[in-house]
């Protein structure tokens, strides 16, 4: 599924790689607003772009209409947003503007999921919400990721990845079984899937994808 942002492209660009990927066969998009590039500061839309990712959704579906379009979701609220009440009005528009699907950042308490799913729905959102899950590689990466996207990390994998003392196995071996305990837990209670971030991983992937057939 391509991803599509609004950084650099003007409106009339955006336009072109829709109908680019339209001509190519492509029906779902991933319509994202996109970061600000690395030391940027803050987002700046391009001259003649687009500021929000609901502008991008109602272009595309506008243009396309036969376009499934996904967006995404901060179960955790959006680094920039004021509050999660902001955040979910501002997600609302996302799915008002023709979102078919919502795709979350990734979280490390399904209970954050839970709860956020119920915010949802009694803002009147009512499409699919699929959660984002992030098999742990390192300490020092899910910190990092942890810090950038206002994601919580558990005491208990905190305490988990640390036993681990800089093992890369056993830290691999930690995040996969986490992430396992919260796939199994979030199609049990109803997700309507899950996806993945691997960050260009593929063994843990797989390993996860192995431990979730048996």
């Amino acid at each position: 599924m391509p991803h599509l942002t609004c950084v650099g492209h003007t409106r009339e660009e955006l336009v072109g790689i829709a109908d680019q990927l339209y001509a190519g066969g492509f029906r779902n998009i991933m319509a994202l607003r996109g970061d600000a590039p690395k030391g940027g500061g803050d987002f700046v839309p391009a001259a003649g772009g687009l500021r929000f990712a609901n502008e991008l959704v109602g272009l595309l579906k506008a243009r396309h209409p036969d376009f499934c379009l996904g967006v995404g979701g901060y179960p955790e609220k959006h680094p920039e947003a004021a509050s999660l009440e902001a955040d979910l009005e501002a997600l609302k528009r996302k799915v008002d503007a023709g979102a078919a699907f919502i795709t979350t950042q990734l979280f490390f308490d399904n209970e954050i999921y839970f709860r956020f799913v119920e915010r949802c729905r009694a803002q009147g959102i009512q499409v699919p919400i699929v959660p984002g899950i992030m098999p742990v590689l390192s300490l020092k990466q899910v910190q990092r990721i942890a810090t950038l996207s206002g994601s919580v990390l558990p005491v208990a994998l905190l305490g988990r990845l640390q036993a681990a003392n800089d093992d890369a196995d056993r830290i691999e071996a930690v995040g996969v079984d986490w992430a396992l305990d919260q796939v199994r837990e979030l199609v049990a209670w109803g997700a309507p899937g899950y996806h993945l971030y691997i960050l260009n991983r593929a063994r843990s992937a797989l390993t996860l994808a192995a431990g979730l057939a048996t």
